[in-house]
């Protein structure tokens, strides 16, 4: 059986990545901007402010999206450790010591700690393709610490501080793929609540000055776009592409972000930054081209999320009959079928 939305699996999924990796890449030079000066623990705790405030206004009903569970605490706590406190922290100091495109470019390494961690994890599928494109992402963040060595050793102190945000949001997103059923609206601000009340905590123990007025507004934007829109529409991505996939295609933020850096007046570029741009930008062009198709079997299953009924894997009855996009516990009975797929939640099998 196939659906409509079985015809291009990975669009959905694509589109809602690079629209989530637009946002992130646009706020990573402007962090830099507007955190000059700023306490790292603040700044995080300011965009991750933002961010709760578009989970709060993004929740949806309890008809159309599964709520969070209280099983779900150790995983949301989690969450808030590596991607709103390690990650956010990690990043605003490497970009105080680092030029703001080669560290835009560094975020690449995002989406190979994010692949890796789910082929480990999640037995998601990484071919021969996959894996060269991984290799190609590795080449090109090599090249840049090369670059920022031969720049000075604050300027690399910096990048490696960029390097290991990219490690914990790695870890994030991995962690984040078991909520990506949940409501996205919930899991926003659940997180970054989280992560603000830790990293507050923390710029308050540590004597962090207060900012200014203006630069905590354009913070607090920032964090609602770079931060929180950008993660709802992550999670959206990662519910129907997988969380190497997203992550993949999330890859193209550094280079958005590296880009605008350059608009912005950052005029570090050289030979080698742009020889490991081009390999991390052909090791994401590598890993979109996969294609994936092959007959399966969908064991019986009983869960609950977001679906719709043209997609060829829910045809449980109502009466009446719902459109669009709705929420309820529902059971999938075994199947066997064959049509391209990528590692969403029915999509986990072996091979």
């Amino acid at each position: 059986m196939t659906g409509s939305s079985n015809t291009l699996p990975a669009l959905r999924g694509g589109l809602l990545a690079l629209l989530a990796a637009a946002l992130f890449g646009i706020s990573t030079p402007l962090v830099q901007r507007f955190g000059a000066g700023i306490g790292a623990f603040s700044t995080a705790a300011l965009l991750y402010a933002g961010a709760a405030a578009v989970g709060l206004w993004s929740r949806q009903g309890v008809e159309r999206e599964a709520r969070l569970q209280r099983a779900d605490l150790p995983r949301l706590l989690a969450m808030a450790a590596f991607g709103a406190v390690i990650g956010p922290v990690a990043l605003v100091w490497g970009l105080q010591h680092t030029s703001g495109t080669s560290a835009s470019l560094m975020l690449t390494l995002e989406a190979l700690f994010t692949a890796l961690l789910a082929w480990r994890l999640y037995r998601e599928t990484m071919d021969g393709r996959v894996w060269t494109a991984m290799a190609l992402l590795l080449a090109g963040g090599m090249v840049l610490v090369l670059d920022q060595g031969r720049s000075g050793g604050a300027l690399l102190w910096g990048l490696l501080a960029v390097l290991l945000a990219t490690a914990a949001w790695g870890v994030d997103n991995t962690l984040s793929r078991a909520l990506a059923e949940r409501d996205p609206g919930q899991v926003v601000m659940a997180k970054a609540l989280l992560g603000v009340a830790a990293t507050l905590m923390l710029a308050v123990f540590l004597g962090e000055p207060l900012p200014a007025a203006g630069s905590a507004i354009a913070l607090l934007a920032i964090g609602a776009t770079g931060y929180g829109l950008s993660l709802r529409f992550y999670l959206l991505a990662q519910r129907a592409f997988g969380a190497a996939r997203t992550g993949s295609v999330f890859a193209f933020a550094p280079f958005i972000g590296a880009a605008f850096a350059v608009a912005l007046g950052d005029r570090s570029a050289s030979g080698l930054m742009a020889l490991g741009s081009g390999l991390m930008l052909a090791g994401v062009v590598l890993h979109l081209a996969e294609s994936h198709s092959h007959e399966h079997a969908h064991e019986e299953l009983d869960h609950e999320h977001a679906h719709r009924h043209d997609d060829g894997h829910h045809d449980h009855a109502h009466d009446p009959m719902p459109t669009g996009e709705h929420s309820h516990p529902h059971r999938h009975t075994a199947i066997r079928h064959a049509h391209a797929h990528v590692p969403d939640a029915h999509h986990a099998h072996r091979h």
